[in-house]
């Protein structure tokens, strides 16, 4: 009750040079593999396909390959409703683009926020019918995000938010705010603030085996009422690849630490 959207201002987007700034098409995201969603040959001809899915829990996304034709992988997944955010909804398809294979098999992992699937195949055209025998490299979708000042909305996205950064005030002058940061753990991220901003970064130490490297986020917000701004005054925790970050009303201050509290 008495929630209303708080006009965070997002620190980081307003660049003090023009280029590499947006690296990703989340403004917070440094460095790492881009794109919301990637499809990539490995060496053993199989299908690498990391799609992220930020704040649905590792056990609460579905997937399945077309029965007809055994081309393409469906996946769908929803967040939790915290009361605070919204509800999200994803899906979307990935796989092969071409006549001459199917999927035999799917070995697919969702953690932190990012479903990295494994997708078998097999040639189902003979060497007579084949005109080119060579490792079949065509794949769906070609998509790999984008870089630029222009963000791109999430192509899997249904329904709910479609920005990283949202923020929502609570009577008696506490907040609520959260930022996408998908493939963060809690042990990746620190959190700082002042009297004038709360500060935010993450690196991913484990790095998946067929990423290229780990993705760093970096950034800041400037709250409505920075007065009531300090280590002393925010908990925040990462879950399922969101950091959630609460400012703690005055009336309402237990003893914080600057560190990883729950957030209820």
């Amino acid at each position: 009750m008495g929630e209303t959207k708080a006009d965070f201002r997002d620190m980081s987007r307003i660049p003090k040079v023009r280029e590499g700034f947006y690296a990703t098409n989340n403004q917070f995201q440094k460095a790492g593999p881009k794109g919301f969603v990637q499809v990539k040959v490995l060496e053993n001809d199989n299908l690498y396909v990391r799609v992220d899915l930020p704040g649905v829990p590792d056990d609460a996304v579905r997937y399945r390959v077309d029965a007809v034709r055994q081309k393409v992988v469906f996946f769908s997944g929803e967040t939790l409703n915290n009361g605070k955010e919204g509800v999200r909804q994803y899906s979307g398809t990935a796989g092969l683009g071409c006549d001459c294979c199917e999927i035999t098999g799917v070995d697919a992992k969702m953690k932190d926020g990012v479903l990295r699937m494994i997708l078998t195949r097999v040639k189902v055209v003979s060497k007579a019918q084949d005109n080119n025998n060579n490792k079949c490299t065509l794949t769906v979708p070609p998509f790999t995000g984008q870089s630029g000042i222009r963000l791109e909305d999430h192509p899997c996205l249904v329904s709910g938010r479609k920005g990283a950064l949202i923020g929502v005030t609570k009577a008696g002058g506490g907040a609520h705010f959260a930022v996408d940061m998908p493939g963060v753990s809690p042990d990746d991220v620190e959190v700082y603030a002042d009297e004038k901003e709360i500060r935010f970064k993450a690196e991913i130490k484990d790095v998946y085996e067929h990423d290229e490297s780990g993705r760093t986020y970096l950034g800041s917000v400037q709250s409505p009422f920075p007065a009531l701004i300090s280590n002393n005054t925010i908990a925040w925790d990462a879950e399922f690849g969101v950091l959630r970050i609460a400012v703690i009303p005055p009336d309402d201050m237990t003893t914080i630490n600057n560190k990883r509290n729950p957030i209820e």
